[in-house]
């Protein structure tokens, strides 16, 4: 028998040091763990922490991301149109047609395999977002509309965690996994559902420690503090050492058979 589809999910990418980080290790993550399909959230990329640049997403892209997702984050910056116009970009599906980007994607792995990658979003996620990308249509609605795919890998940009894993117990047996991010805080424990589908309520990001989920903490304290805006620190990634959110996840016939954090 044939070994099973090795797939790498990285959460949210924080800053233009953490993806100079992780596209220098990129390549030995997938020799080493022999990944066919690498998913990369990069949501947070760019130089303010809280969009997405076509710098850092062409540079995880040329390193082996095989799809680099984003959620809310990715409708802010001033290169929206430019990043989601690549074809292995992915926003929400759940927002309104004629949103930039898409929702879904399909890859070939080296051995002939596709693998779909579909990103949604919950509410609360959505509302951070620009107006014309809020929530159009519930996260389990949105996946019903797609044709059947042998195998799915979910990914669930939400806050809310009872969203995250209620989501996943309704796919169940449907797709090989819903990971969650958004939060950036690593979930601890881990879960292959009755049916085969891989749940992790949140990956975590990667990004550097030192500030509230990889940002520098002052731009944070003067918004707490009710600091006016025009006064405040800039927004920024965190100074402190790169820390790696990540999963692997062993497939077959559209199904997890193991699933562990790096």
């Amino acid at each position: 028998m044939s070994r099973p589809l090795r797939v790498l999910f990285v959460g949210d990418v924080v800053g233009p040091r953490a993806v100079e980080w992780l596209a220098a290790r990129l390549p030995g993550l997938r020799s080493e763990h022999a990944v066919d399909v690498a998913i990369v959230d990069a949501e947070n990329c760019s130089a303010d922490g809280v969009s997405m640049s076509l710098d850092g997403v062409q540079r995880l892209l040329a390193a082996g991301a095989d799809v680099v997702t984003g959620g809310n984050h990715a409708f802010d910056g001033d290169e929206i149109e430019a990043v989601l116009a690549l074809d292995r970009v992915l926003r929400p599906l759940n927002v309104a047609e004629g949103v930039p980007g898409r929702g879904c994607v399909e890859v070939a792995t080296p051995a002939g395999e596709t693998v779909r990658v579909v990103v949604l979003a919950d509410r609360l996620a959505l509302a951070d977002a620009p107006p014309f990308a809020h929530m159009s249509s519930d996260p389990y609605d949105a996946w019903a509309s797609l044709a059947p795919a042998a195998t799915t890998i979910v990914e669930m940009h939400a806050l809310s965690v009872m969203a995250k894993q209620s989501l996943a117990y309704a796919l169940d047996g449907h797709v090989a996994a819903v990971l969650g991010t958004h939060t950036h805080e690593p979930t601890l424990d881990l879960h292959v559902l009755a049916g085969g589908t891989a749940l992790v309520t949140d990956v975590g990001m990667t990004g550097p420690r030192g500030g509230p989920q990889g940002i520098d903490a002052r731009a944070l304290i003067d918004h707490v503090r009710g600091v006016p805006v025009g006064e405040r620190a800039p927004l920024r990634p965190a100074g402190g050492e790169i820390v790696l959110g990540a999963v692997l996840l062993d497939v077959r016939d559209g199904r997890t058979l193991e699933l562990r954090r790096l």
